[in-house]
């Protein structure tokens, strides 16, 4: 016989307390930290990142209100029916797998679990319902839109990408400050007199004869299709370089700075305000966000094959980027070339709106964003289905698709974080 599980009825008030206790203490604790966290960014003047934590304060306040309304409406959508028919359409496993996993009145009945007795004729604390009673939809002859149970894994899940998807954030601001610090030394390289010579604006060279030249303005420049070939390569072998560095430093100085500043002026340390800029807009998940994680749930259909081909469109996407990135600079470099053969000093690039994609700068750094927060959101979904239905579940019950996510996921995080400063 199955043991019924207390209430607050039954339960020492000793027990309620020190549950209580232990939940407030670490909730304090982490406002505490994020508070102290806040103040030091203030005290550093770091403006942006300052920004950020504040919207990363107000994303886990959202998704905490996502899970308050989920203990909220838990009975209410648990309660809600739809016909057997409509249920059994769309599942993760096939009827073949349900019926080995919870048997043949599991696909019959279209109820989640049974009353499923272990050895000791105990309810499997896993695999329980958390309703009050009994089904009221099964005796309608009708399937719960969602289970109580459903929806507390649910709940989970919301806390497990909450936190991998602040992991990922912080992790990606830290290794690019990580990549910058090598600038450090090209920033030093432009206050020598050997750059200040190599540099003279009294010298004239040939455009294509300029280091920046050589590296941009050959044969496969002089064709679109060769071009993206090459930018497409290019981004695996370095996506900065100091040559090209050196060069948008000239022409960002010429353009927004009086002459004689060049010498004075770190454009390293602007590249990092930039950074902490874009972290910003990085820590935040836009409504078209959310809506793209749903669909993304939507996909983890039997018979959709999504592990083959849905880790691979983030990676698909920021290999696009890269070589959009790279296609500007060398179309930077076209461009000199365009005003005529022979330059006067330093080549001097001039970016424009045009050159990015519909003359919007920031749709890459919205694809960027959306790279980062579905690499996010698959290892949280991978780590959560591990945890509530063991490692080969009907999420991903191939070798290969475990083998898929996890590759992938790590392959697309290590390079978003190599093409975020390209």
């Amino acid at each position: 016989m199955a043991i019924k599980e207390r209430s607050l009825e039954e339960t020492p008030t000793w027990a309620v307390a020190v549950v209580c206790f232990v939940l407030l203490f670490i909730s304090i604790m982490i406002e505490y930290f994020l508070h102290f966290i806040g103040h030091w960014f203030k005290k550093k003047h770091k403006k942006a990142l300052s920004e950020a934590l504040e919207k990363v304060k107000a994303e886990l306040m959202l998704l905490g209100f996502i899970s308050l309304l989920l203990v909220v409406l838990q009975t209410p959508v648990s309660q809600i029916c739809i016909p057997r028919n409509i249920a059994a359409t769309w599942h993760p496993c096939s009827n073949q797998q349900e019926i080995a996993k919870y048997g043949k009145d599991y696909i019959d009945d279209g109820r989640k679990i049974l009353e499923d007795f272990d050895s000791n004729d105990f309810y499997s604390p896993r695999r329980s319902l958390a309703t009050k009673g009994y089904d009221k939809c099964a005796e309608k002859g009708k399937v719960a839109l969602v289970s109580a149970y459903g929806i507390h894994q649910l709940h989970i899940f919301i806390f497990v990408l909450a936190v991998f998807h602040v992991l990922y954030c912080i992790i990606t601001y830290a290794l690019g400050k990580t990549k910058m610090k090598k600038w450090k030394s090209w920033e030093r390289e432009t206050k020598t007199i050997e750059y200040q010579y190599a540099n003279d604006p009294e010298r004239f060279r040939f455009a294509r004869d300029t280091s920046f030249g050589r590296r941009h303005l050959n044969i496969w420049s002089k064709s679109t299709f060769t071009l993206w070939i090459t930018c497409f390569f290019r981004q695996f072998f370095g996506s900065v370089t100091k040559v090209d560095y050196l060069t948008l430093r000239h022409g960002f100085i010429m353009a927004h700075l009086p002459a004689g500043s060049a010498a004075r002026f770190d454009f390293q340390k602007y590249i990092e305000r930039s950074l902490e800029q874009d972290f910003t807009v990085v820590v935040g998940i836009s409504p078209l966000i959310w809506c793209i994680a749903v669909l993304f749930i939507l996909t983890n259909t039997h018979g959709w094959n999504s592990y083959l081909w849905l880790p691979f469109i983030p990676l698909l996407v920021i290999l696009i980027v890269g070589a959009k990135l790279q296609m500007i600079i060398s179309k930077l470099g076209l461009r000199i070339q365009e005003k005529g053969d022979v330059v006067k000093g330093a080549p001097v690039v001039e970016p424009g709106d045009d050159l990015f994609w519909f003359g919007r700068p920031r749709f890459i750094l919205f694809l960027i964003h959306l790279v980062l927060f579905t690499n996010a959101f698959q290892l949280a979904f991978f780590v959560w289905s591990t945890y509530e239905f063991t490692l080969k579940n009907c999420f991903h019950h191939k070798t290969e698709d475990i083998a898929i996510r996890i590759t992938m996921g790590f392959v697309n995080f290590f390079n978003y974080t190599y093409y975020t400063k390209a």
